[in-house]
């Protein structure tokens, strides 16, 4: 499947979905599975893109690959955003909690780590790199969180 580059702008939202949609239907990702992707990834790349580029006051490029096996699907994002590891963020002190109760912030990120199956960062030389990995599951087992 070819990479996709896209500015680091809201409006590359859009083309970031398509391309994670015809890579989890290219890797035959059972819809479940896709859909936890899609999450995680758009979630990712909205604060990339917000974060790492709009508040840090910078510009640049977020570019997009992905490979498939017979065991799964992994899709990495490359910026050279303000660097970032969602991971070091604390998990919510409680998801049962009332909206009000709760600090901003850090949620979707928390829900977008757990709905896949491996997730990692690493930043080196400039450039971030978040890589998402999603499992194929024979027909009928249990899916992602």
């Amino acid at each position: 499947m070819k990479a996709l580059q896209v500015p680091g702008v809201r409006a590359s939202l859009e083309p970031i979905l398509e391309f994670v949609q015809a890579a989890a239907q290219a890797a035959g990702l059972e819809r479940s599975a896709a859909y936890h992707l899609e999450l995680a990834v758009d979630e990712i790349a909205t604060n990339i893109i917000v974060h790492g580029y709009e508040e840090a006051g910078r510009t640049g490029a977020i570019n997009l690959t992905a490979r498939w096996d017979d065991t799964g699907l992994t899709v990495e994002i490359v910026d050279t955003a303000a660097p970032y590891d969602p991971r070091q963020r604390a998990a919510p002190a409680s998801l049962e909690a009332a909206l009000d109760d709760r600090p901003v912030g850090g949620l979707g990120v928390f829900l977008a780590l757990r709905s896949v199956d491996h997730f990692d960062y690493v930043s080196a030389d400039g450039r971030n790199r978040s890589t998402f990995v999603m499992k194929r599951r024979p027909a009928g087992s249990a899916a992602a969180p």
